[in-house]
């Protein structure tokens, strides 16, 4: 039961029992979507293109040589702004994907599905590129429908065969784009250039994504939200009657009616236009209220805004509010839920921020080599031994030369000298060897200083640890 007017409760949960793009036999209802129009198309369409521009753009931007933004999974190896993180960093980068789920589930638990109706790949590629190009060729929906239930005729083959060739070759595109996301642009543009027979594993997985993404855009389109994407499935335990949510005032537009000339309105401002279903790229009733379905792409509150404009009545019979704001007829407010899950958001982000600022590029640890205490030497010195971790968290090879700053003394590396390569851990062993008449305690602090191309770039402060003092 879903109350709708004050005075009446009218049930409406039957929708509940089966999913609206699913015929009574059991068969796909084709869903052919009203082209939509109105502001918040207009916001989503200038939000689409910023995200476009960000990911086809990001993989071709460089510095020094080096990819701007690349995940690559395969390898391990990631780059996000110019900064190169690897397994090391590996606690960063899932503190940041759980900062990341974290924001999604407070954005949901408050405003409902907004990434999904305004930055989810699958709706900003569906919505704001494919069904664009299915708009230019088939024309609006009535037009479609007419189209696809008439014979196949030359004009019909050329607009089919047309959308399906863009299609395919946007496809291509995406697919090429996410693979340079991962591998980089010099690396698929040797795949694209070379011959098939050095890449074919490369080639392969080209041809798999192409055909996924035609398959998703051209075919399945509404059934990857529905189906196959957990996110609407979490709405049952993240909405509460607070979340704010694409919602049909009912208390205003019930009872609804057909307007006439000449009588006066006794009825809700709902005039039952179905202008809202029209438009719904999956096929519900937003008048039924919260649904799995909804992808908060607000389209229907363009068509219903449009049609209020018409009729002479306030905007808002469909908006972006909670259910208590509709029944209490009350504004926005933070709930203590939202609250809590803001705190959290507001520490992972401040512990994300100071990890990453605080990240050096060059990461050392030193610690005395385990079971050693200290070893006797020739010329009345004492030695110890000490493992020295080093990781480079740059682009470029470093070479890493030590120095005693702050005793005379000898430090020996163990072996070649250091070398660490770009993004890789190296680890060196080296002596520190004193004159044994100088030692005055058993515990001396020592400072080492780490130099890159002549230039210091750290001092590490250790213990030397020397036999008791002679009374």
């Amino acid at each position: 039961m879903q109350t709708q007017s004050s005075d009446k409760a009218i049930d409406t949960g039957s929708f509940r029992d089966h999913i609206g793009i699913i015929t009574d036999d059991g068969k796909r209802k084709d869903i052919y979507p009203k082209k939509p129009k109105g502001r918040f198309y207009n916001a989503r369409t200038v939000f689409s293109l910023a995200l476009l521009a960000f990911l086809f753009g990001m993989p071709l931007i460089k510095i020094d040589g080096h990819p701007f933004m690349m995940l690559n999974i395969i390898e391990r190896k990631f780059i996000i702004f110019g900064q190169v993180f690897g397994t090391h960093d590996f606690f960063i980068l899932a503190l940041g994907f759980i900062t990341f789920i974290v924001s999604i589930i407070l954005f949901t638990a408050v405003f409902g599905r907004v990434f999904c109706g305004w930055a989810c790949p699958q709706t900003v590629f569906l919505e704001m590129v494919f069904r664009k190009i299915e708009f230019f060729f088939e024309g609006d929906y009535i037009s479609q429908k007419k189209m696809n239930s008439a014979p196949w005729t030359a004009g019909k083959i050329i607009k089919k065969v047309s959308k399906w060739s863009i299609f395919f070759a946007l496809s291509v595109l995406i697919a090429n784009t996410f693979l340079a996301w991962i591998i980089g642009t010099d690396e698929l543009t040797h795949i694209i250039s070379d011959p098939v027979s050095k890449h074919v594993w490369g080639f392969a997985a080209m041809l798999i994504f192409s055909g996924m993404f035609y398959f998703v855009f051209a075919y399945f389109r509404e059934y990857a939200c529905i189906y196959v994407c957990p996110y609407g499935r979490l709405q049952g335990v993240l909405l509460d009657k607070n979340t704010t949510v694409i919602a049909y005032d009912y208390v205003r537009g019930e009872p609804r009616g057909k307007i006439r000339k000449s009588e006066e309105r006794t009825k809700g401002d709902c005039i039952d236009c179905n202008a809202c279903v029209a438009v719904c790229p999956t096929g519900i009733d937003i008048r039924n209220g919260t649904q799995l379905e909804c992808v908060n792409c607000t389209a229907c509150i363009d068509a219903c805004d449009n049609i209020m404009d018409k009729i002479n009545k306030p905007r808002g019979l469909i908006r972006f509010a909670s259910e208590n704001n509709i029944r209490n007829k009350s504004k926005f407010k933070f709930t203590a839920r939202e609250i809590a899950y803001t705190f959290v958001l507001l520490i992972l982000l401040s512990v994300l921020t100071y990890l990453i600022s605080t990240r050096k590029p060059i990461d050392v640890t030193i610690l005395r080599a385990p079971g050693m205490i200290f070893q006797e030497q020739p010329d009345d010195k004492i030695s110890n031994l000490y493992t020295m971790k080093l990781t480079n968290k740059t682009f470029d090879e470093v070479p890493v030369t030590l120095k005693l700053e702050n005793l005379n003394g000898e430090l020996k590396v163990i072996g070649n000298d250091i070398k660490v390569g770009s993004n890789d851990v190296s680890e060196t062993k080296f002596l520190v060897l004193l004159n044994k008449n100088e030692l005055k305690t058993m515990n001396i602090p020592l400072e080492i200083g780490l130099y890159k191309n002549g230039v210091k770039f750290e001092t590490k402060k250790i213990n030397f640890l020397g036999p008791a003092p002679q009374k």
